[in-house]
């Protein structure tokens, strides 16, 4: 496919304009060394070439073939090319399964007939593929893109005729250009598991609309980050209609949040523009892994620092703060003026050796992990010297081994533009702007964490006592019942099957004579709650209310209760209420903690910021399933309210540990019982003494989840086969 030493254009043309004149014209001026054929059976001559009826009269087999015939002659055409002996095609021809079941019963025979004869498929409906270090442009593009090592995968083509025309004039070069279409065989995985082998590609941009394959994909995807840096762009983050879900996990666990999660677990960089992608790929190229992410910056004007201190806080980076005796060294070379902190303030008339010198002591500090450099335009100073004696001390500090990276924003456009000029040489990421400059730098920490993950576990197993088998029929209980949201006895035995810890002393009452009973019973205070499978969400509707004390307090608002809900959920069957010791955990966080299935990547764990607000305070996360320990505290520590179970206002920090257990067996619980669909906890009481469980829900479907990440870790091949 992407060393062809021979290459077939079936359907080529001589028509102005058309795609099959266009294709061939590329083919035949982007500098390809192999030997060309065109197929066309209504002429003997196309463009100087000898023109064939058809792939059955060339007289060899060639490597690739790029086709562009009707759409009802593809299929045919892909047999005959298994039948000569070539096993490469490119589908450029539209009209298949974007255009309803005529479409797709045509790309189902094109399957079948590469099947058949061995052939491997990009498209249909592509723009086609680019191979620049061999001059191949099998594409309808309107340029021919430069050589270089960054591979870009598609599946837009107008996106990739967008991306070579933003970037010819930036002299970005590309390895291959592949526009995938409709993949009905090539997709991404098969990409990227060419590309991470592929010697002329250093780096892998993915353009996402949605994957077919996301076991093969994150299988895949997860060997190439391990080799090469992948940035991709997915599309789709804000849909303008999504089906409602009926738990608080489906409404949060979005499938854009998913394909974030699959992406952070695959070691790969998301970006959200294509600038900022090819921002991304630069900024990896020219940095080195980080030892933490604590930034200095170095400025010789206040506003510049600030404004970049302000980006960093807002992408949520991490502000060092200088030891004592780099600050010691600092005062001792800096007028009295400096800042005294950081930023690093040396103030307006700061010359080339200041900079130099302060940068040196600042890349030797234990607690800076990076290093930005700003330099604002002044008539005291030359800011191209300014950059010389920055460069200067990058190389000193490369060669002795150091580890903190350097980035670099000089503003301005005319002053500044030869200083640019010289970082790019030097090979040290440069930046229009601060806020450019603390991107970049986020990027190479986001990159870092990412990678962290692909040497995390995938599979389940944590080191606990369970019993699946209870769980099991529990779920197959609730099956036979017909529920699709298990009762409370299936939902306690799954809870006691994985020691998920659960609110004590909780009973059943068939009325509100009942329900009284049950708290004077009880004794204490009391919890009282609607009992109805088709209620999920109790307290939208006035289904719940606490700190009941004495019987009469229950029966009375029991019987307010069952007249509230009624009228509001008339179609609800009630079956009573449960009546509930309540909880005394005075000071304790309101978390969720949750269970899903993505349709493409399958079981996720939820977690976040709790309480009847979970929806309007949207502070949650999501990792796919299965976890460990250290998935799980990751999970925890990208949300919001982390900041609060660490502790607050003498408030001691919660247990994190039980926490990350919780979300490791929720993990364990769906992968295990593929039958399960969703799973709510909330709100997931945490403070220093643990965790309860105070309010969970289940619900289950007879048709199986398939546990995707588990079989991530699958041999490639097995997967394949």
């Amino acid at each position: 496919m992407f060393t062809p030493r021979s290459v077939v254009l079936v359907g080529a043309s001589d028509r102005p304009k058309s795609v099959g004149a266009v294709t061939l014209a590329n083919l035949q001026s982007g500098g390809y060394g192999g030997t060309l054929y065109a197929v066309n059976p209504n002429h003997d001559r196309i463009a100087g070439l000898r023109a064939f009826p058809d792939v059955t009269k060339l007289p060899q087999a060639p490597d690739l073939a790029v086709i562009e015939t009707p759409p009802d002659q593809v299929a045919g055409v892909i047999r005959q090319l298994g039948t000569v002996g070539t096993h490469a095609a490119v589908i450029i021809t539209a009209g298949f399964g974007e255009l309803g079941e005529q479409g797709k019963r045509m790309q189902r025979d094109i399957v079948a007939a590469a099947a058949e004869g061995s052939v491997r498929v990009v498209g249909p409906n592509c723009l086609g593929i680019m191979v620049p270090g061999i001059g191949l442009n099998a594409s309808f593009a309107h340029l021919s893109p430069a050589s270089g090592g960054i591979a870009f995968v598609s599946q837009s083509g107008a996106l990739i005729t967008a991306v070579l025309d933003w970037a010819k004039p930036r002299r970005i070069g590309f390895s291959n250009i592949v526009s995938l279409g409709d993949m009905a065989d090539v997709d991404f995985g098969d990409m990227l598991e060419y590309l991470a082998e592929d010697p002329a590609t250093s780096a892998i941009l993915l353009y996402v609309e949605g994957l077919i394959e996301a076991s093969a994909f994150m299988a895949a995807a997860r060997e190439a980050a391990k080799a090469k840096p992948i940035v991709a762009i997915k599309v789709g983050r804000h849909p303008a209609a999504a089906k409602a879900a009926r738990s608080h996990t489906g409404a949060l666990a979005g499938s854009d949040a998913v394909y974030e999660a699959a992406f952070r677990r695959a070691g790969m960089l998301r970006v959200a523009s294509l600038p900022e992608m090819f921002d991304a790929v630069e900024t990896l190229a020219l940095t080195t892994p980080q030892g933490g992410e604590r930034l200095t910056i170095l400025t010789n004007g206040g506003g510049p620092g600030v404004l970049a201190t302000d980006a960093l806080i807002g992408l949520g980076g991490t502000l060092a703060q200088p030891a004592p005796s780099t600050i010691e060294r600092l005062n001792a070379m800096l007028p009295p003026t400096w800042s005294h902190g950081n930023p690093v303030d040396m103030i307006g008339d700061a010359h080339a050796k200041e900079y130099g010198e302060t940068l040196d002591v600042l890349l030797s500090d234990p607690l800076t992990d990076a290093v930005l450099v700003l330099n604002c335009p002044t008539a005291l100073t030359d800011p191209a010297e300014a950059a010389q004696a920055v460069i200067a001390c990058v190389q000193g500090a490369r060669q002795r081994g150091g580890t903190s990276n350097v980035y670099t924003s000089w503003l301005g456009e005319a002053t500044a533009a030869p200083s640019r000029a010289l970082f790019e040489a030097a090979g040290i990421p440069t930046y229009n702007t601060p806020d450019d400059a603390i991107e970049g730098f986020m990027h190479r920490v986001r990159f870092a964490q990412n990678q962290g993950l692909l040497a995390e576990s995938m599979m389940p197993g944590g080191a606990y006592q369970r019993d699946a088998a209870a769980a099991t029929a529990a779920v197959q209980r609730a099956l036979i019942e017909g529920r699709r949201w298990l009762d409370y006895d299936h939902v306690e035995a799954i809870c006691a099957a994985y020691g998920i810890p659960t609110a004590p002393n909780r009973s059943s009452a068939a009325d509100a004579r009942a329900a009284a009973a049950a708290a004077a019973q009880l004794g204490g205070p009391v919890a009282l709650k609607i009992r109805s499978p088709q209620i999920t969400h109790k307290s939208d509707i006035g289904g719940v209310a606490l700190n009941l004390r004495g019987a009469e307090a229950v029966r009375a608002a029991a019987d307010a209760m069952l007249q509230r809900v009624s009228a509001a959920r008339p179609d609800a069957k009630i079956e009573g209420f449960f009546v509930q010791e309540m909880v005394q955990r005075p000071g304790a966080i309101e978390l969720i903690a949750g269970l899903s299935v993505d349709a493409v990547f399958g079981p996720v764990v939820l977690f976040g910021h709790g309480g009847t607000a979970v929806e309007t305070i949207a502070d949650t996360s999501i990792e796919l399933a299965p976890l460990n320990a250290a998935l799980a505290r990751r999970l925890i520590a990208r949300t919001r309210v982390a900041r609060l179970l660490a502790g607050y206002r003498g408030q001691p920090p919660a247990d994190l540990d039980a926490i990350a257990e919780v979300l490791v067996r929720l993990g364990d619980l769906i992968v295990a019982h593929p039958q399960i669909a969703e799973l709510d906890i909330n709100p997931l009481l945490a403070d220093a003494q643990g965790v309860i469980a105070l309010d969970v829900r289940i619900s289950v479907d007879s048709a199986m989840h398939t546990p995707s990440s588990v079989r991530f870790t699958a041999d490639r091949v097995a997967t394949v086969a």
